[in-house]
C-alpha cells in the first residue's frame, strides 16, 4: 500500500468512510500535482495548465462564455481569471468582446489560433501518456473514469448549492 502521509485513527472495524474519502482525495492532489507538472513542462515557455484549460473549458462546453463564469467555474476570484484572459488574449488565442446583450460585460471567445494551440498542447502530451500506458494498464484507468465523473458530477452539484 502506498504511502499516504501520517497515519490516521481507524476504528477496529477499519476505515472509516470518512477516512477512505481523505485518503482518495490525498490521492488525487498528489495525482493533481504530478500531472500539472508533467503538462507545464510540455506547454510552451510562459504558459501555465490554468490557460490551457480555459481553452479546453471553452471548448468542451462552448465559448462566449463572460469572464464571470468562468471565474465561477474555476473557482478562482475574477481577478485571476481576468489575468489568465489577458495573457490568452495578449498571445490570440480568445477575442473579448464585448456581451451584446448587456453592453457592462464582456464575452470570450476562443479564435482558431486558440483551437490550434490547444491541439498542440495535447499532442505534446501524447508521448507521456504512451508511457504512462506502458507502465500502467489503460483498462484500471478507463474502469475508474465512469466512478470519477459521477464523483464530479456529485461535487458539482453540492458546490452549485453552497450558500457562499
Amino acid at each position: 500500500m502506498p504511502d499516504t502521509g501520517p497515519a490516521i485513527a481507524q476504528s477496529e472495524t477499519g476505515p472509516t468512510p470518512e477516512e477512505i474519502y481523505f485518503r482518495f482525495f490525498t490521492e488525487v492532489g498528489i495525482l493533481s500535482q504530478l500531472s500539472r507538472a508533467l503538462f507545464e513542462a510540455r506547454l510552451p515557455v510562459g504558459f501555465v495548465v490554468s490557460q490551457f484549460t480555459v481553452l479546453n473549458h471553452l471548448i468542451r462546453v462552448k465559448d462566449g462564455r463572460t469572464p464571470l463564469e468562468l471565474a465561477r467555474a474555476f473557482q478562482v476570484p475574477k481577478t485571476s481569471m481576468t489575468h489568465s484572459l489577458a495573457v490568452l488574449e495578449r498571445h490570440g488565442l480568445v477575442e473579448v468582446r464585448p456581451n451584446p446583450k448587456d453592453g457592462r460585460s464582456k464575452r470570450v471567445w476562443i479564435t482558431e489560433a486558440g483551437r490550434a494551440f490547444r491541439g498542440e498542447a495535447i499532442a505534446s502530451l501524447m508521448p507521456d501518456m504512451a508511457a504512462l500506458s506502458a507502465a500502467f494498464p489503460v483498462e484500471r484507468v478507463k474502469d475508474a473514469l465512469p466512478v470519477l465523473s459521477d464523483l464530479r458530477a456529485v461535487m458539482d452539484a453540492m458546490r452549485d448549492t453552497d450558500p457562499d
